[in-house]
């Protein structure tokens, strides 16, 4: 005599539920890219602005305190946080292998910006700088130098785009692209299988009428070309 097991036999999953949590993974990491690449930009270009050192400069028998921004002291976090927004919105204007390469520039960008934010921590040079100017000795150099925190948080913002490179690199294949509502008409033609969709005869565009010039832009076609 037979036996009937009470433990349920697992189920495969279906193809359906699998695109369903595919969909919502790949949602996820594009919410977290996103946030954490504007966020990491903003904080490296807000910190960049901030004092970093200070110091004073003697003259004249006594000393003048001095301070130095993060502009002043190193423009690499700055201008690889601007280059990591670019790379941010090109991600969804290519695809593939061209994706791939700009999900790498994007945490290229992240790992200068927080590596050369680390290094200008313990720089004197832009302070040394400006006692030179002050007192007009060139040999001059700053006394009771210091150091804020914000190189720390310009770091802390470059490590955020570096995540967000690394999530574009791993699952930006995933990401959907710009949408192709400006392509030609005869590049979305070619795209559609044949007798399709996309193989359907743009509308006449008479020139003579405004409104079907208007309806022609936004369609994202070009009125002004032969048909």
């Amino acid at each position: 005599m037979g036996y009937v097991s009470a433990v349920p036999v697992p189920q495969p999953r279906t193809s359906a539920g699998s695109a369903a949590a595919d969909s919502r993974g790949s949602r996820r990491s594009l919410g977290a890219a996103l946030l954490l690449g504007a966020l990491g930009a903003a904080v490296v270009l807000i910190a960049s602005g901030q004092t970093w050192a200070e110091g004073a400069a003697a003259i004249g028998g006594g000393s003048l305190p001095l301070d130095a921004d993060g502009r002043d002291i190193t423009g690499v976090p700055a201008a690889l946080a601007i280059v990591g927004l670019a790379a941010l919105v090109a991600v969804f204007a290519v695809r593939g292998a061209g994706r791939r390469l700009v999900a790498a520039l994007l945490a290229l960008s992240g790992t200068g910006a927080a590596v050369a934010a680390f290094l200008g921590a313990s720089d004197r040079g832009a302070l040394d700088e400006k006692a030179a100017q002050t007192t007009g000795d060139t040999a001059a150099t700053v006394s009771g130098l210091s150091h804020t925190a914000w190189p720390y948080v310009t770091t802390a913002g470059g490590a955020l785009i570096l995540l967000a490179g690394v999530l574009a690199v791993v699952y930006g294949r995933r990401w959907p692209a710009m949408s192709g509502r400006y392509e030609r008409p005869g590049q979305a033609a070619a795209a559609g299988p044949g007798g399709g969709r996309g193989a359907r005869k743009a509308p006449v565009v008479d020139p003579d009428r405004p409104e079907d010039l208007w309806k022609a832009l936004d369609r994202g076609e070009d009125p002004t070309r032969e048909s």
